[in-house]
Formats: structure tokens, sequence, C-alpha cells
């Protein structure tokens, strides 16, 4: 047993055995570094480990303590495999420490609480960390141009009510893509248009021929990660469809709601190769803390932004003023950044997991299936005509298996291809080949 699992074992136990008690603090690292003869980078790890298993969590510049049962309690004590639902597991959530940031965030702008419409923009101490947290992403932007949103789905409905300089009267999205961008468009009544994305990505002869044939707006795509096709763009991609974008006199909405889960370094944002300012930058957090906390990043160029803020202004006084300021907090004390780097390296251990079991089934079968240069806790495989997705979906409910049909991430109009879309973001990693080989018998019994 390594060093740093062996004092992961310890605490556990000292936990379980209740010589550690709900709320009681931890040793310092440097009493644990001298207890074990290591390293601090040792011991930092194993307690890193137990803050992702959410056994313990740590205030900043004071130190590590006990979580209550309630914060760990999850879906590993099931045998049902979760391949359909998008948010993580529970215990992958940083609840205690959040609940920290809320509670200082209450204290520090209690004078704010009175008053509405005074952070239409965002809270201004919270864009400047956005500001710094979007460089990291290689999006450099100007303090002005960055809005903070009540989540990504209020920043698509300003977008879609608004008039764009270009004139464009379309809205042009992938095909499948997020669901409630297609019932946001239906639901109003905006005028759309859908392109078809598949594994090997769009093509770009028919991008622009629509591009070329219809007014369009903007064009609304998610470059890394795609929900719920999980693939990436690569560089050269993202370029064509800027020179076009460039050339059509098009904007590109660009949703990176999951760029903190990427590992590769050279994997840029389209925004970042955009200097002609038509990429409209779109940020989440729903999958990095939690759903409920509803913030967004927006990033706009100068010429949309007024009246973006105008129609904001109408519709919405303030973001949460008390969200808003737990997230600076949340930001500026690290704690996102360790939260961050921890949870990506266990998806990208989970996503390897899982596309290595896709890759190894679907090689002796005749399931369509291409593996992404990036991996994501996302997949998509292609069923054979005669074999009916929900069908297949009833079959695997009887085996304890969860997924959902595709049908919601089109359009109503535009034709559905014959998908069967997997998630493991909610599964438990040890699960996961079962879940998969499950799938592939269900296949070949329905074949």
């Amino acid at each position: 047993m390594l060093k740093y699992q062996q004092i992961v074992v310890d605490i556990l136990y000292e936990i379980e055995q209740g010589f550690l008690a709900e709320g009681a603090k931890l040793p310092s690292i440097r009493e644990l570094k001298n207890q074990y003869f290591c390293s601090s980078e040792t011991v930092i790890k194993a307690l890193n480990e137990l803050k992702y298993q959410h056994r313990i969590f740590s205030i900043p510049k004071s130190g590590f303590y006990v979580l209550s049962k309630s914060n760990y309690q999850s879906t590993e004590n099931t045998n049902m495999i979760d391949f359909a639902t998008a948010t993580p597991e529970k215990t992958m959530f940083p609840y205690t420490e959040f609940q920290h940031c809320l509670n200082q965030a209450i204290e520090i702008q209690q004078g704010g609480l009175f008053s509405y419409g005074m952070t239409v923009n965002g809270l201004e101490s919270l864009i400047v960390e956005m500001k710094k947290l979007l460089e990291q992403y290689q999006v450099f932007a100007n303090k002005e141009n960055i809005v903070i949103t009540t989540g990504t789905q209020q920043a698509l409905y300003i977008l879609t009510a608004i008039p764009f300089p270009n004139e464009g009267d379309t809205i042009l999205v992938e095909q499948p893509t997020y669901h409630l961008f297609n019932r946001l468009l239906e639901t109003t009544n905006i005028k759309c248009l859908g392109i078809k994305r598949d594994a090997n990505g769009i093509d770009l002869q028919q991008l622009e021929n629509i591009f070329a044939e219809h007014r369009i707006k903007f064009f609304y795509t998610m470059p890394r990660f795609h929900n719920p096709l999980g693939t990436s763009f690569s560089k050269k991609e993202k370029l064509n469809i800027l020179a076009l974008a460039k050339k059509y006199n098009v904007y590109i909405v660009e949703d990176d709601y999951v760029a903190d889960f990427d590992l590769n370094t050279k994997a840029d944002p389209m925004f970042a190769y955009d200097v002609c300012h038509r990429v409209i930058y779109l940020k989440s957090f729903s999958k990095i803390i939690f759903p409920g906390l509803r913030v967004g990043i927006t990033v706009l160029p100068n010429i949309i932004l007024d009246k973006f803020l105008a129609l904001k202004r109408v519709i919405d006084y303030d973001t949460s003023l008390i969200t808003q300021g737990a997230l600076e907090l949340y930001l500026k004390s690290g704690m996102f950044h360790s939260h961050s780097r921890l949870i990506a390296q266990k998806y990208a251990e989970k996503s390897s997991i899982l596309h290595q079991e896709v890759q190894k089934l679907a090689s002796s079968s005749i399931i369509g299936y291409t593996q992404p240069s990036s991996l994501d806790t996302k997949l998509h495989i292609v069923l054979p005509e005669k074999l009916h997705v929900n069908t297949l979906i009833q079959r695997l409910l009887v085996e304890d298996v969860h997924l959902n049909a595709i049908d919601d991430n089109y359009l109503i109009n535009f034709y559905k291809e014959n998908i069967l879309k997997i998630d493991a973001r909610n599964t438990n990693q040890s699960l996961v080949p079962l879940g998969v080989q499950k799938i592939f018998i269900a296949i070949a019994g329905l074949l």
C-alpha cells in the first residue's frame, strides 16, 4: 500500500470508529507529515482523496474538518447503473465548502441585500475573479465585456431576443444539441434551422450553403465535449467555422459549459482564435459546482453589449447577489481550482474506462462508434436502423441500466439519428464496465 493510501485508510478508520467526530479538525499537514515520515505532497494527495470522497472539507487558513455522513451518502449504495443523468454524483459537489462561502457572502454583501438593480452586469469583484478564471481557458476579455447571468439559459434567451448588427433573423443550431435550447427556440417561435453533427463533426460545405442562403443571426455550437454526443472540434474545424462566419457576417455563440474538465492544455476554445469579435462565449458552473448555483458567464463584443444589458435589466434586476458573492469567495480562496482539478482527473479516469469498454465491444459488433480525440464522460453509439432505441432502453431498464432517449436533443421537425447516448457522469466508476456490457448484450439480443 502506498503511503498516501495508508493515510487515507487510517483517517477513514478514525472517522468510522468515532475517534474523529463530525466537524472535528484533522491534524495539520505538518503533523501528518511528521507522523508518517513522508512529504507534504503525499499528505496533500491523501487529503485531496478524502475530499473527493467527501469525508472531509477544508477551510482556507484554518485546516481540514470531518464532514457529516449525510454529505457522502450517494448512489454508490445501489446496484442501479445510471447512464441517463447528466448531473454528477452527489459526492462530487462541494456542499460544505460552498456553504462556508455562502455564510461569508451574506455577511460581506449584507448592504446590497436591500437594494435592486445594483449589479446588472454582475458583482464587480466577481467579474474580476471571472476574468482571471477565463484567462485560464484562453479567453482574454475586458472586464466590461463580461456579464454574469442567471445560468446559461438566461443568456441564450436574451441572445435570441435582441437584434444583431448583421440583421439576421434565423438561429442555426447543431442537431442534436442541448435540449433546453431546442425547446426555447420552439416555445418562443424563433426562426431556426438545424445542421447535422455527428462523430465526424459537421459538413462545412453544408454550413457554407446555409450561411449563404439564409439570414443567419448566429450559429450555436459546443466545440468542446458536445452535449449529447461527447465529441470535440479540432483546431482546424474551429478555424474553418470562424472563416465562414467572417465571410458571411454570422456570429458564433460558443457554449463551453465543461471547459473545466479538459485536461488537454492545447485545446483552446473557438473564442481564442476569434480576431473579428464574432464569438460570444458562454460558460456555466452547474456541472462543476452544482446545478442549483445558477450562475453563468457571457463574454460579449461591444457592438452587442448594450442591447444585451438593456434586456437583462428588464427581465432580471440582478443575478442573486449572495450566490455571486459566494462564488467570488470560492474562486478567490483557491477552493474552485483545487476542486475542479480533482474532479477533472476523476472524470478523465471514468471517461477512459467508459470509452475503452465501448471501443472493445463495438469493434466486435455492427455498432457504429468512433472514439474522439478528447474523451468525455458522454459518448454515443449509432444503432442499426432495425433496432428501435426506445425498445433497447426499456429492455435495459429491467437490467437496472438507466438511459434516456435522444429525442429531446433534436428540434421536433429535424431527422433524428438512431443514436443511443450514454453519460457516465453520475455512475459509480466501478459499475461502468458492467453497464456497458449489459448494453451490448441487450443490443445483441434484439438484433
